[in-house]
């Protein structure tokens, strides 16, 4: 009854009761923590989807280091470089590209659509494998999805044949 006739005083004299002020207030701190904690995670994912198309990448292009047609070299079809090094041709790196994502699947799975931009040897010693993959983002994909079909990623890598 106290508190009753204290509300009816204060409402008399115009004064408002703040009860509950502080709820709204830890609500919309709640709101944007949970934004900042999706935004987190998702830029997360796509650093990890990144970095495994680099690993991707890399593997690539020492496989593609290792393409050199031994057979022809040893036979004499293949000719040396000039200081008695193997030669390796575009023809060569993208044969074995393909032979090798062929071969392993499983390095595919859990990465976004994979494409070969680049499987080349700009010198003839080297490999050099260009990937893109399009990575979507862990919990903030529907909106994301409205704008684009995901962030694309992009890994380069390059290996010299011995």
């Amino acid at each position: 009854m106290m508190t009753y006739l204290a509300d009816l005083r204060r409402a008399l004299r115009g004064e408002r009761r703040e009860d509950g002020q502080i709820l709204v207030l830890a609500l919309g701190y709640t709101v944007v923590l949970l934004l900042l904690v999706s935004v987190v995670v998702s830029v997360t994912g796509i650093q990890l989807e990144r970095k495994r198309l680099a690993n991707l990448a890399d593997t690539l292009a020492l496989a593609s280091a290792d393409a050199v047609d031994e057979t022809g070299f040893y036979d004499g079809r293949q000719a040396a470089a000039a200081d008695g090094g193997l030669v390796l041709t575009d023809t060569d790196v993208a044969t074995a590209v393909g032979e090798y994502l062929s071969t392993h699947p499983g390095l595919l799975q859990g990465l976004g659509p994979v494409s070969v931009v680049e499987a080349r040897s700009p010198d003839g010693r080297s490999s050099r494998v260009v990937l893109t993959a399009v990575a979507r983002p862990t919990l903030i994909s529907p909106v994301t999805n409205l704008f684009s079909g995901g962030v694309t990623i992009r890994a380069e890598a390059s290996a010299r044949a011995e």
